[in-house]
């Protein structure tokens, strides 16, 4: 599903030791929050989560004691997923339509990105 349902988008997991903790809190793939409260802010149960892990549209990131902790992009896409399905969508189909959508928020920031440097975002220059 989405790249970015990683804590960083090329899969790797972070160093959370070294970064100081100003950076932590601007990260938003930074996993700071737990089931219990990704649930509450959510708006969800936990089982929601559980559920949503398992379709994977998000993999939260495990604790040293394998506790699921989860970031705030996590969050975002959770939330876009309860709205579909409190609308009536079946989970499954609500996961794909928000990795889709996900995918394409971050493919068009791509775009903007290599527009403000100048480049052809079609062809990859100028």
């Amino acid at each position: 599903m989405p790249s970015e349902s990683q804590p960083y988008a090329d899969g790797r997991q972070p160093d959370q030791d070294r970064l100081p903790v100003a950076d932590r809190l601007d990260d938003d793939h930074f996993p700071a929050y737990t089931m219990g409260r990704a649930a509450e802010l959510v708006g969800a149960t936990p089982a929601f989560l559980r559920a949503l892990g398992e379709a994977r549209l998000i993999t939260p990131t495990r604790s040293d004691g394998g506790h699921r902790r989860y970031s705030r992009h996590q969050l975002r896409l959770a939330a876009r997923a309860r709205e579909l399905v409190d609308q009536g969508t079946p989970v499954d189909a609500a996961c794909r339509i928000v990795s889709l959508e996900d995918q394409l928020e971050q493919a068009e920031r791509t775009n903007e990105e290599l527009r403000r440097q100048g480049a052809d975002p079609v062809h990859g220059h100028r």
